[in-house]
C-alpha cells in the first residue's frame, strides 16, 4: 500500500517515517535512554517539541492525540474501500464502554482485503503456505484466494448461514482456514477461530459461548510431524453444542474419517459453487469476529471486533511498524487462532495487498534451522515471532542460523509476551547479522493492533533492547498508582493504561458488556486498563514489566490461572488448589499448581498425573502445570483468601521478603510451605 493511499494530507506526512535497514549503536540493557523530550500530558508520552516538523513522529503523535477525527478520518477515507462514506468519525465514551468509529459508512472487509488487489493484480501472491512438510511451499495468488473464498461462501450460505451467524472455525495454518475468515466476513457471518490446540471440552465451551452454527474443520492436522486428530475433537465438542447445524470437513491428509449425520465433505461441496459472491455491504461497527481469550475469573471471553476501525488499525499498524513495502514477502509465524494470525498473517496483510506467509510447522521440525531454511528459500523481508521460541532456538546455537542465508531480512519482530535481553541480543546479533531492525510489539487480543512499537519513529531515532518503547499514532498511555492517580514524570513505574480510543480496539465482551466494562474500565474510571504494569524511562520510553492480575502467559498463550484451577477442582481428592505463574527459561512464564489431597485419597503422586492428564483434556496440552507440589493447607488471609503472592515469592526464591502478612490467618504455613518446596527441589536434584 503506497503511503498515498494512506489518506490525503496525512498520508504525506505518514510516507517519511521510513523504517531503518540498519540501528544506531544501543546502551546496554536494561540502562536508559538519555531523555530527548519533555513528558506529554499527564507525563504520558515523549511531549512534541515546540519546533517539531510536519511529518516528524512526534508531530504525528500529537496530531492524532488531539485531532484524532481529522487524523483517523483522512485514513479511513482514503486506505479503505467504502460502500457508503461514514458520516462520524469517532463516537466513544470510556465510562460505560462505549467505542464506535467511522459511523454510518459501510464496507465489506473481504472486498477491502481480496477484491480490490485481484482487480488491479490477479497473479500477485496473496499466501505462501509454508506446511509442515519441509520445503514443500504452496503459493497462493490473490485471484485464486478470492474465488476460493467466494466458493466458501457460497457453501456456507447453502448450508443455512445468513448475516449475523456465528461459525467457529477449528483449523490449523492453511490457506482453507484464511478463506474460512474471509468467506465469513464477505457474507456478514461472524467467525471466531479456536486454536487448533484445544481440547474438545475447550472447544465445546466457546461453540456453546458464541452460539455457532457451523464449524469447518479439518480431518487432521499435520504439525511438527504429527498428526492431529482434529476431527475426533471436534466430534467429541459438538455432542454438546446444540446450536451446531452442520460441520464442514476438509481434508488435510488421505486419511478418511467418520463423517456423521452434520458432517459435510467440504472440498466437494465447494465444487459445486460458483466461484462469485456478491459481498454484503457491512456497517462500520457490526460484528467481524469473535476471539476468546482467558479471562483472570476461569470464563474464556469472547472478544468482539468489528469491520472497519479494525481493519484500518492492522493494515497500518502492519506497515508502518514493519516498514512494510510494496513486493515484500511478511513472514508473521504466529497462529491464526490468535489475535497475531488475524492482525498480522490475515487482516493487515491482505489489505495492504501483501503477500503473507502461512507457516503450518513448528520451530525446531524437522531441525532447529526450520525458521531460518524458510526464511533463505521464500526470500522472507520481514520476520514477526515470539520470544518463546527464539529462547528455545537459542539453547541450539549459532550454527544453525548461520547454515542458511538470511540477506533479504529488514525487520525482525517479537510478540505474545515481553522478550528478555539475552533472547533481544541473540536475535538482533545472530539472525539479524546486526542489521535488521528489530521492534518488540506490545499489544493485546483486545487491543487489535501493536499499540506499543519502536518503530514508526523519526529517522535514526534509536531502539533499545528488550522495550517496546513508542506509543503508535493515537495511542496515549499514562501510568496509575495504586490510589488510581496518575504517575507523572520519568523513571517510574504503574499500571498501564490508555485514555483515549483507537479505531483498533475491542467493542464488547460477546454477550456481556458490563464483564467488559468491569475488565478494561471499571480499576481505573476514564481509562482502558491493560492489565500489565510498565516502567517510562528517563527517555519517555515505555518498557512492560507483566500482568498484573491473575494471567500467566505461556509461550505467548494467555491463560487465566483460574481457568487450571477450575480444571483441577474437578478431580475428587482435590478439594483446594492454587496456580500461579513464575518464570521459565524458555517459555517465558510456567504453571506451578499447589494441591490439597484428601487423607483419602492414596498416592498423592497417581493423582499429580491424572490431574496432568486433565487439565490437558479440559484446556490443553500447553496448559498443564511444570510443577504440581502437594500441601497439607493454602496460605489464606482470616477472610479465606488464598494469598498467591506469597506462594509466588516462595518459589522465586523471595521468602525473605514476604512483605505484609498480618492478614494471614497462620504464619506458620510459610515455613510448612517452604519445607514441603526443599524436599521437592532436593529430589528433583537428586534424580539428575
Amino acid at each position: 500500500m503506497a503511503a498515498r493511499t494512506l489518506g490525503r494530507g496525512v498520508g504525506r506526512l505518514l510516507g517519511s517515517l521510513r523504517g531503518l535497514s540498519g540501528q544506531p549503536a544501543r546502551p546496554p540493557c536494561g540502562v536508559s535512554a538519555p531523555r530527548r523530550a519533555a513528558s506529554g500530558p499527564s507525563g504520558s508520552a515523549p511531549a512534541v517539541a515546540a519546533a517539531a516538523q510536519p511529518g516528524s513522529y512526534p508531530a504525528l503523535s500529537a496530531q492524532a492525540a488531539r485531532e484524532p477525527a481529522a487524523f483517523w478520518g483522512s485514513l479511513a477515507r482514503d486506505t479503505l474501500v467504502w460502500d457508503t462514506p461514514y458520516h462520524t468519525v469517532w463516537d466513544c465514551d470510556f465510562s460505560s464502554g462505549k467505542i464506535g468509529w467511522f459511523l454510518g459508512g459501510q464496507l465489506n472487509v473481504s472486498v477491502n482485503c481480496l477484491d480490490q488487489h485481484a482487480r488491479k493484480s490477479p497473479e500477485s501472491v496473496a499466501l505462501i503456505w509454508e506446511r509442515d512438510e519441509p520445503g514443500t511451499e504452496v503459493r497462493i495468488t490473490y485471484r485464486e484466494l478470492l474465488e476460493t473464498t467466494c466458493r466458501l461462501a457460497n457453501t456456507l450460505k447453502r448450508h443455512g448461514v445468513h448475516r449475523g451467524d456465528r461459525v467457529a472455525i477449528y483449523m490449523p495454518v492453511s490457506p482453507l482456514a484464511v478463506a474460512a475468515m474471509l468467506a465469513c466476513a464477505r457474507i456478514g457471518a461472524v467467525h471466531t477461530v479456536i486454536f487448533a490446540g484445544f481440547s474438545a471440552e475447550s472447544l465445546a465451551g466457546r461453540i456453546n459461548d458464541a452460539k455457532c452454527k457451523v464449524v469447518i474443520t479439518f480431518n487432521q492436522g499435520l504439525r511438527g510431524g504429527r498428526v492431529v486428530e482434529l476431527k475426533k475433537i471436534v466430534d467429541e465438542a459438538v455432542k454438546h453444542c446444540p446450536t451446531v447445524q452442520h460441520v464442514l470437513v476438509a481434508h488435510r491428509t488421505d486419511n478418511k474419517v467418520h463423517m456423521g449425520d452434520l458432517d459435510v465433505p467440504l472440498e466437494q461441496e465447494m465444487a459445486k459453487e460458483d466461484p462469485v459472491c456478491t459481498p454484503e455491504s457491512m456497517g462500520s461497527e457490526d460484528m467481524l469476529f469473535m476471539l476468546y481469550t482467558s479471562g483472570s475469573t476461569g470464563m474464556p471471553k469472547g472478544i468482539v471486533h468489528t469491520q472497519a476501525g479494525y481493519l484500518l488499525y492492522a493494515a497500518l499498524t502492519h506497515k508502518l511498524v514493519f516498514d512494510h513495502q510494496p513486493g515484500d514477502i511478511f513472514g508473521c509465524v504466529a497462529d491464526i487462532g490468535w489475535i497475531t494470525g488475524h492482525s498480522y498473517v490475515v487482516y493487515g496483510p491482505l489489505c495492504n495487498g501483501a503477500t503473507s506467509v502461512l507457516f503450518e510447522s513448528t520451530p525446531v521440525y524437522p531441525n532447529a534451522g526450520r525458521y531460518w531454511e524458510t526464511v533463505e528459500r521464500l526470500k522472507i523481508n520481514q520476520f514477526y515471532g515470539a520470544p518463546t521460541a527464539v529462547r528455545l532456538l537459542l539453547k541450539y546455537g549459532d550454527a544453525w542460523v548461520k547454515k542458511y542465508d538470511r540477506s533479504s531480512l529488514r525487520t525482525l519482530g517479537s510478540v505474545g509476551e515481553p522478550i528478555n535481553c539475552e533472547a533481544w541480543e541473540w536475535l538482533h546479533r545472530v539472525v539479524g547479522d546486526s542489521r535488521c531492525t528489530l521492534v518488540d510489539t506490545w499489544w493485546q487480543t483486545e487491543t487489535g493492533g501493536i499499540c506499543i512499537a519502536p518503530r514508526p519513529s523519526e529517522e535514526g531515532a534509536e531502539i533499545l533492547p528488550a522495550m517496546a518503547m513508542r506509543p503508535f499514532f493515537g495511542i496515549v498511555p499514562v501510568l496509575m498508582d495504586e490510589k488510581g492517580s496518575v504517575v507523572e514524570g520519568s523513571n517510574v513505574s504503574g499500571a498501564l493504561c490508555i485514555s483515549q480510543a483507537w479505531p483498533g480496539m475491542a467493542r464488547t465482551i460477546y454477550g456481556d458488556h458490563q464483564r467488559f466494562v468491569d475488565a478494561y474500565f471499571k480499576a481505573y474510571p476514564g481509562y482502558y486498563f491493560t492489565g500489565d504494569g510498565a516502567y517510562r524511562t528517563e527517555g519517555g520510553y515505555y518498557q512492560i514489566t507483566g500482568r498484573m492480575d491473575d494471567v500467566i502467559n505461556i509461550s505467548g498463550h494467555r491463560l487465566g490461572t483460574a481457568e487450571i484451577e477450575d480444571a483441577i477442582a474437578d478431580h475428587p481428592a482435590v478439594p483446594e488448589s492454587a496456580v500461579i505463574g513464575y518464570p521459565h527459561d524458555i517459555k517465558g512464564e510456567a504453571a506451578f499448581a499447589f494441591i490439597v489431597v484428601k487423607d483419602s485419597a492414596g498416592d498423592s503422586d497417581v493423582v499429580v498425573q491424572e490431574l496432568k492428564s486433565m487439565v490437558a483434556t479440559k484446556i490443553a496440552k500447553y496448559a498443564v502445570p511444570d510443577e504440581i507440589l502437594v500441601v497439607k493447607r493454602l496460605p489464606k488471609t482470616r477472610s479465606g483468601k488464598v494469598m498467591r503472592r506469597l506462594l509466588r515469592k516462595i518459589i522465586t526464591s523471595e521468602a525473605q521478603e514476604l512483605g505484609d502478612t498480618t492478614t494471614l490467618e497462620d504464619p506458620s504455613i510459610i515455613a510448612e510451605i517452604l519445607s514441603v518446596y526443599q524436599k521437592c527441589k532436593d529430589k528433583q536434584a537428586a534424580a539428575k
